[in-house]
């Protein structure tokens, strides 16, 4: 596995800024580029200890997406090689498999949120209410059921450290147009049946995932960011999913357990992460990759 990277420090451009996970740098007035780093978020906080080799595992992930579903909407990445954007062997060295150079688009406020199983904050909205963002949904449903059919269940942005709302589609339409509001919602339950699909023939259950969009200078729905990843979605072995429990996850399913353990109040800064820990959850997050494209973890 190559060297781990935690954070960034390219000095040929210009910081945009750092998320949770990723770094971005501008490149020109018209492109970014994206750097995936190998940093965990848990329960909305930035990890002091990375996980090897995740970036270049949620790069891969994303780009197999971005290539699979292109002909159902247009995505952010720009042809242009890296060896154009850093030209220098050292910096490009540092990114290398596991930066991407997109175009530059304003994201919409919206994240589009699709959930085919109920689960997470999904099954606390169900019990309590019998509908999930006011959605509602047959009685006698259970812990991490399939729905009858997948829900578009889209949530405001939070900054980094915050945390995301569930908004109703009323909502989503009064912050992006009726249009725009319909466009994303068909967009997102079609791209997440399909894959769905696709990811269940071998052998991963996709419960729920997150997309984000943004417009083009000529008003089109672009996909940006990442997409069916571990990290933006619950993915679920096949062979362990069981109807009345919450099954294992192939993202942060070791860390959130270990966490939970801890007398630890769930605000920065985290904790450190046991050698285990690490060593399993990266296991994972390479087994996803392998499951849904036949890839090796790259370096690895």
């Amino acid at each position: 596995m190559r060297d781990v990277l935690f954070e960034t420090d390219l000095k040929s451009l210009p910081l945009v800024g750092r998320g949770k996970v990723r770094d971005i740098y501008a490149v020109g007035d018209d492109h970014l580029l994206i750097v995936t780093t190998d940093r965990l978020s848990a329960f909305d906080v930035v990890l002091p200890d990375p996980i090897p080799g995740k970036g270049a595992v949620l790069t891969a992930v994303s780009n197999f997406w971005f290539d699979w579903s292109r002909e159902l909407v247009p995505n952010h990445l720009a042809d242009i090689p890296l060896e154009t954007v850093l030209p220098d062997a050292a910096e490009r060295a540092q990114v290398e498999g596991r930066a991407i150079v997109v175009r530059r688009l304003k994201a919409l406020p919206v994240e589009a949120i699709v959930r085919g199983y109920l689960i997470g904050s999904g099954w606390k909205d169900y019990q309590q209410s019998g509908a999930v963002c006011g959605i509602r949904l047959p009685q006698g449903l259970r812990l991490a059921d399939a729905l009858p059919e997948a829900i578009f269940t889209p949530s405001t942005k939070a900054e980094v450290g915050g945390h995301d709302v569930n908004i109703d589609f009323a909502r989503a339409e009064a912050l992006l147009g009726k249009s725009v509001a319909a466009q994303v919602r068909e967009v997102s339950l079609q791209v997440y049946t399909r894959a769905a699909r696709y990811a269940r023939q071998r052998g991963i259950i996709i419960a729920d995932t997150k997309f984000e969009f943004g417009l083009d200078g000529d008003g089109r729905l672009v996909l940006i960011d990442e997409v069916l990843t571990p990290d933006s979605s619950r993915f679920w072995p096949v062979e362990e999913y069981r109807v009345g429990i919450s099954p294992p996850s192939f993202d942060k399913q070791y860390v959130r357990d270990y966490l939970e353990t801890l007398d630890w109040n769930k605000t920065a800064p985290g904790p450190r992460l046991p050698e285990e820990v690490i060593r399993r959850t990266a296991e994972k997050y390479r087994e996803a990759l392998q499951r849904l494209t036949g890839q090796a973890a790259p370096g690895g």
